[in-house]
């Protein structure tokens, strides 16, 4: 049987490619560092090889996804100051090259394939973890915690939240039901036992936060989108003063200790004080893309001695915009925080504007998510992880949404008394 080249890029009609590309993207992004080179020659073999179908339809208009590259560019243009040069030029291609990716992705995968190939990659993730894990100790904490087949619970945690909230797309946004639902089910399984036994208290937190809103929002797209953005704001007035009520009380503290850590969040804390010293020292530009925690740099190794890091390899600063001031400055800074809350941002208004998008729903809570982990993990940075590819994916869903807008929006005649006429965009 002979498939058609032009099937494999049409987003209603490959869902067999699609889900396949997702769910082996998702085992890549987990396992990379176990698997080496072929798991990234995989990535690269899902994806690239898309632009040869038809490079016009894959890669569209490139002004209009130039502002989703700002980062990754920036970051290729730190190797002129970095300062371990060879690293920041080997990192940045590979990031821009994994943005790339997601980009395609984001062109040929539609919502429901994404959803699906999402679980199934969660549960290929968590099978290998459950196979292959193992318990690791905590010097910071004295805690045993399983960590599955990564180097850290975080990890874990991070793929099994995901995993939680992909089911409830599934089932509350999406309605998927018969064989997608038994899917749906085993994936809630298999990642709500991984999220528990990684006692990850950032994972927990985070994708209870995501469901809880994601739910109110449902609710609210019951009523007209005028009333959603009157309800929305009071609600956020409301929220944001609970919220703070709720800080001054002790409530953090008593959130904290639920789940076993202190006021310091097991030494994030004066970590955080470290990397605002080192970012204040290269306060415009940076050091350069990943070039901080290098090998016998002597800060990185002092930090590495401290927080009993013997691979010396692995760690960060455990926020996304401290770590980004240091690497690549204000600039950097800036552009990564309007990455992430223009998606947040972005999908939020798609829901309040349209009268049913499912597709703003899913993207909505992946974006709230990867914003508050943002705070105290680094999901976004680097190539090759699961946060980066669902930033940018998110990002380009935004993007080529507006582009297909504007290009669709109908024209008008004005007509002017000497007897000529223009056309004239819809906005004009």
């Amino acid at each position: 049987m002979r498939i058609a080249k032009a099937q494999l890029i049409d987003p209603a009609r490959n869902q067999i490619y699609a889900i396949t590309a997702i769910t082996l993207s998702f085992f890549v992004f987990a396992y990379s560092p176990r698997f080496g080179q072929v798991s990234i020659l995989l990535f690269y073999g899902l994806w690239l090889p898309l632009i040869a179908v038809d490079y016009r339809r894959i890669i569209g208009s490139p002004r209009v996804f130039l502002p989703i590259m700002a980062f990754s560019l920036f970051a290729m243009l730190s190797v002129f100051w970095s300062a371990a040069p060879s690293v920041t030029a080997r990192a940045s291609v590979q990031f821009f090259t994994h943005v790339v990716c997601s980009l395609i992705a984001m062109r040929v995968v539609s919502n429901d394939s994404f959803v699906k190939g999402a679980l199934l990659g969660t549960i290929l993730v968590m099978i290998y973890s459950l196979m292959f894990g193992y318990y690791l100790f905590d010097p910071l904490d004295g805690t045993v915690s399983f960590v599955g087949a990564f180097s850290s619970k975080n990890q874990l945690g991070l793929y099994a939240s995901l995993g939680v909230y992909f089911v409830f797309a599934a089932i509350v946004i999406l309605k998927m039901r018969r064989l997608w639902l038994m899917v749906a089910l085993v994936t809630a399984v298999l990642s709500a036992y991984c999220l528990k036994q990684s006692e990850s208290a950032t994972s927990v937190l985070t994708v209870i936060v995501v469901i809880a809103a994601s739910m109110v929002l449902r609710a609210v797209e019951l009523l007209s989108p005028r009333h959603r953005i009157v309800l929305f704001i009071a609600g956020t007035v409301l929220g944001s003063l609970s919220i703070a009520a709720f800080v001054y009380s002790g409530g953090i503290d008593l959130v904290l200790g639920a789940f076993g850590k202190d006021s310091t969040l097991t030494g994030r804390t004066y970590l955080w004080q470290q990397g605002f010293a080192a970012a204040l020292q290269h306060p415009i530009i940076g050091v350069g893309y990943q070039a901080y925690w290098v090998q016998g740099f002597s800060e990185a190794e002092r930090l590495w001695d401290e927080f009993y890091i013997p691979t010396r390899a692995g760690f960060h600063f455990h926020n996304t915009y401290i770590e980004t001031a240091v690497e690549t400055g204000v600039i950097g800074l800036f552009l990564m925080a309007a990455m992430l809350f223009t998606a947040l941002l972005g999908s939020l208004k798609r829901l309040l504007v349209n009268v049913r998008d499912p597709e703003a729903g899913v993207l909505f809570g992946l974006a709230m998510l990867l914003v508050e982990r943002s705070f105290v993990e680094i999901d976004v940075l680097f190539a090759y992880q699961i946060g980066s590819f669902l930033l940018f994916f998110i990002l380009g869903k935004l993007g080529q949404r507006r582009s297909t807008i504007t290009a669709a929006a109908p024209r008008v005649v004005r007509y002017y008394g000497s007897g000529s006429i223009q056309s004239m965009g819809k906005g004009y």
